[in-house]
C-alpha cells in the first residue's frame, strides 16, 4: 500500500505541476493558443503518468476517479481514502512548487495572467459551473472505468485514452470554470491562492465527486 501511496502522490504532483504549471507561466487562458497549450499540458500529464506508475496504482491521481472506482466495487473504502489523501498531498506539494517559483523572483509571469492555477468562476455564474464541472466529470470518469475494465477494457491504451478525453474536457471547460475535473487539482492552489479560491473550492470539489458518483451509476447499469 505505501508503494500506491507514494504513486498516486507522485502522479499527482506531475499533473498539477504540469497543468497549473502552464496555466501559470502561459498567462492563464487568455487565447486560444493558451487554452490548447494549459489543455494538453494536462493530458499529457495524464498519458505519461499512466505509462509511468499505472501499474503500481492504477494511476488516479484525481479523488473522483478514485471514488467512481470504489463506487464500482473495485477497492476498499480505506484504499479509496488512503489514494485521495495521496492525490491532495500530491497536489499540495506541487502548487507550492509553483509558489515559490512565482514568487522567486526570477519567472516571468504575463501581467494578465493568473500566479496560482487556481479554478474559478465568474459572479453570478455558480449554475453553470456547476452544471460544468458535473457533466464533464460524469465524462472524464466514465471513460476511465470504460477503458480500464477488467472484462472490456483496453488497458494497453487506457493511457491514451484518458489523456486525451482530459485534453478534450479542458478545451471545452477552461473557459467556463478553468477545469477541475479533481478536487485535489483544485485544493492545492487554492490554499496558495486565498481569497476567492478558497470561497468557491467547495464546488470544485462537491461537483467532480457528484459527477464521478453519476458516472459508476450509469456504468454500473452499462455492465448489468
Amino acid at each position: 500500500m505505501k508503494k500506491k501511496f507514494l504513486a498516486e502522490m507522485t502522479g499527482t504532483f506531475v499533473l498539477v505541476l504540469m497543468g497549473c504549471g502552464a496555466a501559470v507561466f502561459n498567462g492563464g487562458p487568455t487565447s486560444v493558443a493558451a487554452v490548447l497549450t494549459i489543455a494538453f499540458a494536462f493530458g499529457l500529464s495524464v498519458v505519461a503518468m499512466a505509462y509511468a506508475i499505472g501499474s503500481v496504482s492504477g494511476c488516479h491521481i484525481n479523488p473522483a476517479i478514485t471514488l467512481g472506482v470504489w463506487l464500482s466495487g473495485r477497492m476498499s473504502g480505506r484504499e479509496a481514502g488512503l489514494y485521495m489523501a495521496a492525490q491532495v498531498i500530491g497536489a499540495v506539494i506541487a502548487s507550492a512548487v509553483i509558489w515559490l517559483l512565482v514568487n522567486s523572483g526570477n519567472v516571468f509571469i504575463p501581467e494578465e495572467g493568473t500566479t496560482t492555477g487556481a479554478n474559478g468562476y465568474a459572479e453570478g455564474n455558480l449554475i453553470p459551473a456547476l452544471i460544468a464541472e458535473i457533466a464533464f466529470t460524469f465524462i472524464f470518469v466514465l471513460v476511465v472505468l470504460g477503458v480500464t475494465d477488467e472484462k472490456g477494457g483496453n488497458p494497453a491504451l487506457a493511457g491514451l485514452a484518458i489523456g486525451l478525453t482530459l485534453t478534450l474536457v479542458h478545451i471545452v471547460c477552461i473557459p467556463i470554470t478553468g477545469t477541475s475535473v479533481n478536487p485535489a487539482r483544485s485544493i492545492g492552489p487554492a490554499l496558495f491562492a486565498g481569497g476567492e479560491a478558497l470561497s468557491q473550492l467547495w464546488l470544485f470539489i462537491v461537483a467532480p465527486l457528484i459527477g464521478a458518483a453519476l458516472s459508476a451509476g450509469v456504468w454500473k447499469a452499462l455492465r448489468s
